[in-house]
């Protein structure tokens, strides 16, 4: 079947928050005392935030999340940006006939502000934050979610993303899954990803997509 439907991934893919990520775990780590070792954080990206909490700050995990959120919060419409091409990638999706969907971790509050601070509402047709799952990626539901929401089939879509979370929810869910080289992994990590294909650019995902129906 041709795919007619294109998941993405938010942070790393579409919107420019890596920094603003790093630098607002920078803040949360110094405010609590906890040791930064070379922002290894930084490789949970994918994963919720309440999970990283847990998982760094231990019984202290709901005043990381709550610092996390104010110290992001502070900084977000300034330094929250589509990455270049995007808007104009999404509208050639649009007028082409494609169903958009965005498949994040973020919280559906925090994701519905980047998606308005990008403009990028225009565009989308489904969002499947990490509130509206039972099973976050790297598990496939939410994958199954935006398809279902977009009464899509696994052989009708492709998911796009940054993270080894986005390519293994993508291959579990059983769609066509693609990387980006601008996000969390880049460089020589590129090769080692488990994805059908990697994006250099926006222009490469004419290669894998044929006109929708």
């Amino acid at each position: 079947m041709p795919v007619n439907t294109v998941l993405f991934d938010l942070d790393g893919t579409l919107v420019d928050t890596l920094p603003l990520i790093r630098d607002t775990y920078q803040k949360v780590f110094q405010s609590m005392g906890i040791p930064w070792r070379g922002g290894e954080v930084m490789s949970f990206i994918g994963v919720p935030l309440r999970d990283i909490a847990r998982h760094y700050a231990g019984e202290r995990h709901q005043e990381f999340f709550r610092l996390y959120q104010y110290y992001y919060g502070l900084e977000h419409d300034t330094r929250t940006r589509p990455y270049p091409g995007t808007l104009r990638l999404l509208s050639g999706l649009a007028e082409s006939g494609y169903k958009i969907g965005v498949v994040t971790s973020k919280t559906r509050k925090v994701a519905e502000r980047a998606i308005s601070c990008c403009s990028l509402e225009p565009f989308v047709n489904a969002l499947v934050a990490v509130d509206d799952v039972r099973k976050p990626k790297p598990e496939p539901e939410p994958v199954f979610k935006a398809l279902d929401l977009l009464r899509s089939s696994v052989d009708q879509a492709v998911f796009i993303g940054d993270s080894s979370f986005d390519f293994v929810a993508g291959r579990r869910a059983g769609v066509m899954t693609l990387a980006v080289a601008w996000g969390i992994t880049s460089g020589p990590d590129l090769n080692e990803v488990d994805a059908d294909g990697v994006l250099y650019h926006w222009s490469d995902l004419r290669k894998y997509l044929s006109p929708a129906d």
